[in-house]
């Protein structure tokens, strides 16, 4: 059977995925034709039913949780892995910090700020609107695009996901806020970032083998960290090899594997405060595989 499969080229996604698509593993008798995409595009193949199987941001896959149900391998969650806030300017980051830690409003000059984003329906935006619900002047951008908008003056501060927490300090740009750190604060779960999910359409037997499937994906990747080298650094935005681990240190763990009870927990927190907020739709459907 041959089933389209969407994911991100960032490190931890082709770190993830290696084994499965290039049968490292006995796939058996499933094959894949991969759609590389970034994260906001493949949210919005989602919510149009596109792939049978696909990554996507948590707070997408409200929105799309009619027709898909989420794996329990593969997610991008943890402690100290969120989105970063951060901007050119530190007297501004100096400002905004303090507002953050006082819970005051912003005030109009600061509410206006240009803010660069990686897309609306990423765990990201949703994370910004918990801790600035005040600024709504967004741009969206392709993630590895915003250290270069903020160092050109076109944003005033930025949304960066993925490798680029590890770059954005060499290039003169300062934190604002870890917004994985905020969440982690105020839930003590860690934060779920990325999913993989699968159409509710397919037989029970194939998405429970799916789902088999890429949790042995994902521990042969462990087993074997050199072995999909190659295939990272042929998609990265950074070509350091010291970079792409680090990311997939920072994104790859044991909620990779299995999400377990601490995984799924931190899920339905996640849905549960959208839902208090009227921040996403209601549904009547079960969030996870049967």
């Amino acid at each position: 059977m041959n089933l389209t499969l969407g994911f991100s080229p960032c490190p931890n996604d082709t770190f993830i995925f290696d084994a499965l698509i290039h049968h490292k593993i006995d796939t058996e008798g499933l094959t894949f034709d991969v759609v590389y995409e970034d994260v906001e595009s493949l949210n919005l193949d989602a919510f149009a039913s596109k792939l049978a199987i696909t990554k996507l941001s948590y707070h997408a896959y409200a929105y799309a949780v009619e027709d898909y149900e989420l794996l329990d391998a593969g997610s991008a969650l943890g402690f100290g892995v969120g989105p970063l806030l951060i901007t050119k300017d530190p007297e501004l980051a100096a400002q905004l910090q303090q507002h953050l830690a006082t819970g005051a409003e912003l005030p109009a000059a600061l509410a206006s700020l240009k803010v660069g984003y990686p897309g609306k329906y990423t765990t990201a935006n949703f994370l910004l609107g918990l801790a600035f619900p005040s600024l709504k002047n967004k741009q969206a951008l392709v993630f590895s695009a915003i250290e270069n908008a903020l160092l050109e003056g076109t944003i005033d501060v930025g949304l960066i996901i993925h490798e680029n927490r590890f770059t954005y300090q060499e290039k003169g740009l300062h934190k604002i806020v870890d917004l994985g750190d905020f969440w982690e604060k105020s839930t003590g779960c860690p934060i779920p970032l990325g999913g993989i999910v699968i159409k509710r359409s397919l037989p029970t037997s194939i998405k429970q083998k799916v789902n088999r499937l890429l949790r042995k994906s994902v521990e042969y990747a462990f087993a074997n960290p050199k072995s999909a080298i190659e295939f990272i650094r042929a998609h990265a935005q950074e070509m350091e090899e010291e970079v792409m681990y680090k990311h997939i240190e920072l994104y790859v763990n044991q909620y990779s594997i299995d999400l377990g009870v601490q995984g799924r927990e931190a899920v339905e927190t996640l849905f549960e405060k959208a839902n208090s907020l009227n921040l996403i739709p209601k549904t009547e459907k079960k969030i996870f595989l049967s």
